[in-house]
């Protein structure tokens, strides 16, 4: 039943298709890109109901004043522009060596295959996961702290899964904790990274 639990993302891509034209742009798209400011009034009210949105909207003004000489790229752009390419490689290295380790990792910890269906669940659930906490707890924390957090919990969770993998062969219950431990990397690597 593989291919039923796959197709469920596709599922989830289709609901969002449909009712996706049903809802309003962002308002901050709409005053900051498209400069629409009624309609950037009218999306809060839609959004989040009657009210009084001035502080909203003014603190988006603000930050249009601050971004207004500021040039938005597409993609093709960002990637000729020299000043971000050590960004980017450090992203896309970073981004590789997430997908290299994690069969390495299975494949260390020795875990029987009749196992390896609900680790391979575990790890979308622990996306999922980052994914909802991260979202709610972002406005509180803010990105900087949110990445220094989560590389520093990353660096933490890497050291312990290593001796956990080192000590697996001596102690068995060990190559579930580095199952756990992975978990725990990719949910700090969805808070910060």
């Amino acid at each position: 039943m593989w291919n039923v639990l796959l197709s469920f993302s596709g599922l989830v891509a289709l609901i969002q298709l449909i009712f996706l034209p049903f809802f309003p742009e962002s308002p901050p798209y709409l005053l900051l890109q498209k400069e629409d400011k009624a309609g950037c009034l009218k999306a809060m009210k839609r959004l989040w109901g009657e009210g009084n949105y001035q502080t909203e909207f003014d603190d988006l003004m603000k930050e249009k004043a601050v971004t207004k000489g500021t040039k938005i790229m597409n993609v093709l752009e960002v990637l000729r522009e020299r000043s971000v390419h050590p960004q980017l490689c450090t992203m896309l290295l970073l981004l590789l060596s997430l997908q290299l380790c994690g069969l390495k990792i299975f494949e260390t910890a020795n875990l029987q295959e009749s196992i390896i269906p609900y680790v391979s669940l575990g790890v979308s659930i622990s996306e999922l996961i980052s994914i909802v906490f991260c979202s709610s707890i972002i406005d509180r924390f803010g990105r900087r702290v949110l990445l220094c957090g989560g590389y520093l919990l990353m660096a933490l969770i890497l050291v312990l899964l290593e001796t956990s993998l080192l000590l697996s062969d001596q102690f068995f219950w060990l190559r579930y904790c580095s199952v756990i431990l992975i978990f725990l990397f990719i949910i700090a690597y969805g808070l910060g990274p």
